[in-house]
């Protein structure tokens, strides 16, 4: 959900336990590769994103990003991976409607900055199958951290004490910013975060998000 914000830095292998990467020069090496695949794409857009573009700005000879990479979709799963293994973590400012006011101002300021990789990178996602699986996951496992907001509202009271559907109510927050920033490519709108934040918490106190419960439970 977003970060280059800070959720693009947290803006994707498995995300909930990455894989250990090499340290010494091959880390030195991802490293200025991954930051130039962030600033071409960021740039040009996936269409003018290439190996050649990447390896001149990365300093790096192209068969050394063929090799370790092998192609565009490649870079881009791994500058996806990258984002994953950041130590992000969701906001905690004692409420549920100031924790998601917090992580919609992340969003806003990951979508408006120009230019925006985490635009960018949601357009790749659309041309490369193998961005596209990466993403998923990667938007999987920040959805599944921020799940932890609604459970710290549960147990404040702020939420009643029933089966809520966490990650249907981050949606629900977050969505707007999505929908006015990257689909209607509309000015900011400053008081959004806080405006969808508010409607969503009013919404599950209201019970738009409990999960029904089986017969017997």
């Amino acid at each position: 959900m977003a970060r280059d914000s800070r959720i693009d830095q947290a803006d994707s292998g498995s995300l909930a336990t990455p894989e250990r990467r090499p340290g010494g020069r091959s880390a030195r090496i991802r490293a200025q590769v991954l930051d130039a695949v962030r600033a071409e794409l960021a740039e040009a857009g996936h269409e003018g994103l290439t190996v050649e573009g990447v390896a001149a700005r990365a300093g790096v000879h192209r068969t050394t990003v063929y090799r370790r990479w092998r192609d565009v979709g490649g870079l881009l799963v791994d500058v996806i991976d990258a984002a994953g293994e950041m130590d992000w973590r969701p906001p905690d400012t004692g409420s549920l409607r100031g924790d998601l006011t917090a992580l919609n101002r992340e969003i806003r300021e990951s979508l408006v900055v120009r230019p925006s990789f985490a635009v960018a990178l949601m357009a790749a996602s659309f041309h490369s199958e193998q961005a596209a699986r990466a993403q998923t996951r990667l938007w999987a496992d920040r959805y599944a951290q921020c799940e932890v907001l609604v459970e710290r509202a549960v147990e404040r009271g702020e939420l009643p004490a029933r089966d809520v559907d966490a990650r249907g109510l981050l949606i629900a927050a977050t969505a707007p910013l999505y929908h006015q920033l990257v689909l209607l490519r509309a000015d900011p709108d400053p008081r959004l975060p806080e405006r969808a934040a508010e409607a969503a918490v009013l919404a599950a106190a209201g019970g738009a998000f409990s999960v029904p419960r089986t017969a017997g439970e």
